[in-house]
């Protein structure tokens, strides 16, 4: 044998060399069957491609639809028994989309996510159809959340006859003890609706109008809204994503 061989410096090197090249070649179809991505809420039509940079087609997390995306499975954090997912889709086109996923240790969360996605049928009968994000992150560490910033801007298409809600619902990301809380609010101040989502997916959410316009009332309510204070009209939705 070569007595370069002999040293235990070349041999660990030889010998990490060839399990970042196990690693990096690993199909990320089955890396993402053995870390059991499926119990965690995360699903795709098919997943193509190494661990490493992979394309997942129809990808959805916690019910709510990013379609096909690039995917990056980070192969140092599976090491240590934590998942990270990186996903991109850049097109020049509106529905681009950045961000990361993170599992692992009894935490989860969304790391800065930006871009267009289509919230419609994860939170129907809301009459919501798209939100975007902008550098977008929330954390929960068991039931807690943890760690939530960034805006959020959700669009409402022209359903409801009166209600101009073209610029959408805006506000900025918050933890408040066990949920991510989004409060969001029309340029009017008129129209709000607020969002909480808990650890294990239940959500709340509650949109507010006053309509001192009784056509604008009688379309809301048509549209499943109720009657609250004064002139306003509300509508709660729960659910799991």
């Amino acid at each position: 044998m070569s007595g370069w061989w002999r040293s235990r410096r070349v041999r660990i090197a030889a010998g990490l060399g060839l399990l970042l090249g196990l690693v990096a070649t690993f199909p990320l179809a089955l890396a993402a069957s053995w870390l059991g991505l499926k119990d965690m809420g995360v699903a795709a039509r098919s997943l193509r491609g190494p661990v490493w940079w992979g394309t997942a087609e129809e990808l959805t997390v916690a019910g709510v639809r990013l379609g096909t995306v690039d995917v990056f499975l980070d192969p140092l954090r599976l090491l240590v028994g934590q998942v990270r997912i990186d996903v991109a889709r850049i097109n020049g086109a509106p529905d681009d989309l950045v961000g990361g996923i993170s599992l692992g240790w009894g935490a989860r969360g969304v790391e800065r996510l930006t871009g267009n996605l289509a919230i419609g049928p994860a939170f129907a009968p809301l009459p919501v159809n798209r939100a975007e994000f902008e550098t977008f992150t929330v954390r929960f560490a068991g039931d807690l959340c943890v760690r939530a910033e960034g805006r959020v801007r959700v669009h409402v298409p022209a359903l409801i006859t009166g209600l101009d809600l073209a610029n959408g619902l805006t506000g900025e990301a918050r933890c408040e003890g066990a949920a991510l809380v989004l409060p969001l609010a029309g340029q009017s101040g008129r129209e709000r609706l607020e969002l909480r989502v808990r650890a294990d997916g239940a959500y709340e959410a509650v949109m507010r109008v006053r309509a001192s316009d009784p056509a604008l009332a009688a379309a809301l309510a048509a549209g499943g809204f109720q009657a609250g204070e004064g002139d306003e009209r509300l509508l709660r939705v729960t659910g799991t994503l």
